[in-house]
This record gives C-alpha cells, structure tokens and sequence, in this order.
C-alpha cells in the first residue's frame, strides 16, 4: 500500500473524514508552501476542525426546521419603526439566551416577526446554540401524536434539547382542554431550561379566550412573562406591567 493510501485509510479510521477527502490538496499545498512536518500536522488538524464546525452548523439548520432562510442582515428596520437600532442590537447579541429570556414578537399582519424570530434562530446557531423552530398548528399536533409515533417522539426530543425554541403563529388556532394542558405541560418542562421566542397576531391579554381555561393560561403566562421581552413591530411598543426588560434593568409600572 502507498504512503498516501495508508494515511488516507489512517485519518478515515479516526473519523478524519473530511480531511480524508480533502487530503490531495493539503498535500499539494504543503509541497507547495514546503510546510514543516508541524506546520502540515497544524493544517490537518485546523482543517478537520473547521469542517466539523461548519457540518455541525448544517446539521443544526437541518434540525432547525425553518420554513425559509432569513437572516437578520436582510431584516429591514426601516419598516419597523417601533424596534429601534439599539433594540435590534440587543437582541441579535443573544445575550439574552444566556439569561434564559423570552421574546414575544406581536404584529397583526404577520410580516416581520417570523423573519425576525428566524434571523435571531440562525445567528444563534452560528454562535453553538441549538434551536428548533414549530408552528404552533404543528406543535399540537406532535404532543398529541408523541406517545404513537416515533416522528413525533425525535421532534420533541430535538426541541427539548434545545437552547432556544421558536413557537410560530401562537394561538392561531383555539385549543382545546386536552391541547391547553399539553402545551401547559411542555411550556412548563422548558421553564428556567431554554428561551422561548413566541409570534403572535394577539397580546397576552388575549390567550385566555383561546386556551379556554383561565388557571392553565395564568399558569402559561406566569411562565413566559416572568424574564420576557415584548416586542410589537409595525406598531407602537406593547409593554406589560411588572416584567423586567433585557432593554433596561428597572421593572416597567406602565
């Protein structure tokens, strides 16, 4: 066997797949550059490395599951004059992830606020986050099919595992009893664990007529509200009283 066969066999053994693959040209480079025997061990290493990073990266898009690619540089603050630079700022820091924060993204019209949840989604997973995107159509619908289908089992697993959980279209629909306290129960498995980032065409205020049952909508709202962010775009800010703000320090009494 060939010096290159052997290594190229060598590095496949130890999972070196991609550097494996890209062996001709780390060859041909070193040849080029006369790398020493510890600058070609360096270039081995770094580029296995950087491809593992970046095919850990696709992975987590895949899982991710977002309806479409938005990032936050093709988010137009131009349209939303209510988010301000500052604002938008804070929020594509993600430092609110680490503080286990909540947003609540509100607009009527539902242009604006998916682009943004996602934008937020993908930059997080940029920065080693997991994140798993759902409607909330879909959401119920894996909860209640979770003890019959493996689907629905992985689906959930993956969002559990998740540092951030983007909820699509929040009360939507009307829920039932049954879907009340299953997303109760999930909402509550998540609490002080991940950071949620909820869209909603309605205000807090209005959840109750659709999850029907005013003690499990206290309990929901306790949850999400107790470290959240409102924000309400194309329109004036929406503000909650007693919450704290990841955009000020101080408890807001409006």
């Amino acid at each position: 066997m060939s010096t290159y066969k052997e290594l190229h066999e060598i590095l496949k053994s130890l999972r070196f797949s991609e550097t494996a693959e890209y062996l001709p040209e780390l060859l041909k480079r070193a040849e080029k550059q006369t790398f020493s025997y510890a600058q070609f061990l360096l270039e081995v290493v770094t580029y296995e490395q950087r491809r593992r990073g970046e095919k850990l990266i696709e992975r987590r898009l895949k899982w991710a599951t977002f309806p479409i690619y938005k990032t936050l540089n093709e988010f137009s603050l131009n349209e939303q004059p209510s988010l301000t630079k500052k604002q938008f700022n804070t929020l594509a820091d993600l430092a609110w992830l680490d503080r286990l924060y909540n947003l609540i993204l509100l607009e009527p019209t539902g242009v604006g606020k998916t682009h943004l949840s996602i934008g937020l989604g993908i930059k997080a997973i940029h920065e080693g986050y997991k994140v798993t995107f759902i409607s909330m159509g879909e959401l119920i619908h894996v909860l209640k099919t979770e003890e019959i289908t493996r689907k629905s089992q992985i689906r959930l697993k993956r969002l559990r595992d998740s540092n951030l959980i983007i909820i699509d279209d929040l009360m939507f629909m009307a829920m039932d009893q049954r879907e009340a306290n299953l997303f109760f129960h999930l909402i509550n498995e998540l609490y002080n664990q991940s950071s949620i980032i909820l869209t909603s065409n309605k205000g807090p205020s209005e959840w109750g007529e659709l999850l029907g049952d005013p003690a499990i909508t206290a309990a929901i709202l306790d949850r999400i509200i107790h470290r959240s962010e409102v924000v309400q775009l194309g329109g004036d800010s929406y503000r909650l009283k007693h919450r704290v703000s990841i955009f000020n320090d101080k408890t807001d009494q409006n």
